[in-house]
């Protein structure tokens, strides 16, 4: 099957210490893919060499078959479709969770004109959609401040969906949730995979298990393991350098 995301070889340094050594990752379209390791593994940076934030010093990096990540810029790679969501939520908490959604419509993207001019029935709809997509539609008129932890983080996957993005990237998108948010969160990024590529980087492993999905080990800038998580768990190296910890 042909790769959306295709990394051979990538490797980074920084002053001296190779955070990605030797990385070869590939991911088909409308893939669900786990991503664990270690702390300094190289998971970071491999997320900002494929959005185009850090250049790798040699490797391959493709988009589609075609498209040269390497050359690419974030602005850049965002436009190609691909989001990115950081671990810490962003929204925008003075702002109702519609109008939140609303800003990030792919649209005239200035506060004025979103909030101020009168939405189109086809931008109602849309926002209607992401917010039931994303569990929100009850909070829709509710600021963002007020929301847990896990329905910001909610709430940002769907400011991300709004970008109408081919491959999310998402980061730790667990941490800091309860237990019954974490297993929703789970069952949102596995409804969202096949017309969506998701790649989750996690620590939580019962988060991972929930995601039921090809799980990547990355050590020292490199793959160490990869398979279903039983498989992985399994591996004698994995269990010494990351599940033994």
């Amino acid at each position: 099957m042909t790769a959306q995301l295709y990394l051979n070889g990538v490797e980074r340094s920084f002053d001296g210490f190779k955070a990605i050594n030797g990385l070869s990752l590939h991911v088909t379209k409308g893939e669900l893919r786990a991503i664990i390791g270690p702390n300094g593994a190289g998971k970071t940076t491999m997320m900002d060499i494929i959005t185009g934030k850090t250049r790798p010093d040699k490797g391959e990096v493709f988009w589609n078959e075609k498209v040269d990540l390497t050359k690419t810029d974030e602005a850049g790679s965002a436009r190609l479709g691909i989001g990115r969501k950081f671990q810490k939520p962003t929204v925008i908490e003075s702002l109702s969770v519609e109008d939140n959604i609303a800003l990030a419509l792919k649209t005239d993207r200035s506060v004025f004109a979103t909030l101020f001019a009168r939405r189109t029935a086809a931008q109602e709809d849309r926002i209607t959609e992401l917010l039931e997509l994303v569990r929100l539609v009850a909070e829709r008129s509710r600021p963002a401040a007020d929301l847990s932890h896990g329905q910001k983080q909610w709430l940002e996957i769907g400011m991300l969906l709004a970008q109408e993005p081919e491959l999310l990237l998402v980061d730790e998108p667990a941490a800091g949730m309860t237990d019954d948010e974490t297993m929703r969160t789970a069952e949102l990024l596995r409804d969202l995979a096949g017309e969506h590529t998701v790649i989750v980087v996690e620590h939580d492993m019962e988060f991972v298990r929930a995601l039921a999905c090809k799980v990547t080990v990355l050590h020292q800038g490199r793959v160490l393991a990869e398979g279903s998580i039983d498989h992985v768990s399994a591996n004698p190296e994995v269990v010494e350098v990351y599940l033994g910890r």
